[in-house]
């Protein structure tokens, strides 16, 4: 006797290729995932904790640790005469840096991505700072060697008495430059600081330049021979045509340049909170001051990343 029922078979399930790119992209950030709750979440809980306390080496080893609240936060803000100044010193430069540095890097992108003779070389030449930013150049530059020993005595002196080879540009040399045009001395001063700083500028614009040219390579040619027949300038196709596709790496740049400068070795508050942890009894108090500055990482990158997105162009793929 036949049976004629046929047998059901379970349906199989089928997992959609954006669901196993999503398995795949866990599955290589696991390993990190891994170390940041074995080793790194255990340290930044044990931080945070000793910036609510005091202290005290016991005699033969060991120490004790007292609740005080936010004691350490109170001392950072209103009784360390330095702290409060440095941090908004800091936050100015990078006010500064961070704008010229996105700026220059997507400039000198847009010409190294044309047809010039020998861009591979002059790409090769922009890269080369962030490769030797690294190990005992890092150090040196660090450290600022050069340019102490030409601010000092033993520099080239201009009849004065000191030394004015660190500087590029003067406040009076650019006034008497825009003498006849009404430009307020803030810009001036912006101005003037952009110049002299226009080595820390190229040194760390490599990887963002890298970057835009990544981006720049990827927008199809057939866009801008679209608009070339249209009758659009140069000009009018940066602007409506570069300018929104590579907008969502101008937010990834400037994420990446505020987190770098505000974790180089060179920046004055981390190297003011070392010092202050170096001192006697500062180890909580020095903890409570990266605490207050890892706050002001955040909120920065915050602010950063709600004003550029709103302006971020994401072009749909069908």
């Amino acid at each position: 006797m036949t049976n004629n029922t046929a047998v059901k078979q379970a349906p199989r399930k089928v997992v959609s290729l954006d669901k196993r790119k999503a398995h795949a992209g866990w599955l290589f950030v696991l390993p990190f995932v891994i170390g940041f709750i074995a080793i790194y979440l255990p340290v930044i809980l044990d931080s945070l904790k000793y910036s609510f306390c005091s202290l005290k080496i016991i005699p033969g080893g060991g120490y004790e640790l007292t609740f005080v609240g936010f004691e350490n936060y109170q001392k950072a803000l209103f009784e360390d005469p330095s702290f409060v100044q440095i941090l908004i010193a800091g936050l100015k430069q990078l006010v500064l840096d961070v704008p010229a540095i996105v700026i220059f890097s997507l400039f000198m992108a847009v010409l190294l991505n044309g047809k010039i003779l020998g861009r591979a070389a002059f790409r090769a030449i922009f890269f080369i700072p962030v490769i030797l930013s690294t190990g005992i150049i890092s150090n040196i530059d660090a450290a600022n060697t050069l340019n102490e020993y030409m601010g000092s005595a033993a520099g080239i002196d201009d009849g004065s008495g000191s030394s004015t080879v660190t500087q590029i540009v003067s406040l009076t040399d650019v006034s008497w430059l825009f003498s006849s045009m009404q430009v307020g001395t803030e810009l001036l001063t912006y101005a003037i600081q952009l110049v002299n700083n226009i080595f820390n500028i190229i040194n760390r614009s490599g990887v963002q330049m890298l970057i835009f040219l990544a981006a720049l390579q990827s927008i199809s040619p057939a866009i801008y021979e679209s608009c070339s027949i249209d009758g659009a300038t140069v000009w009018e196709t940066f602007w409506k045509i570069t300018i929104p596709m590579v907008s969502p790496m101008i937010l990834v740049n400037a994420i990446y340049t505020l987190i770098d400068s505000f974790t180089s070795e060179s920046n004055t508050i981390m190297s003011y909170i070392d010092s202050v942890y170096n001192q006697p009894g500062g180890n909580v108090l020095s903890t409570a001051m990266s605490w207050i500055y890892f706050l002001i990482v955040i909120l920065a990158v915050a602010v950063v990343a709600a004003i550029l997105s709103a302006y971020i162009f994401y072009q749909k793929r069908d």
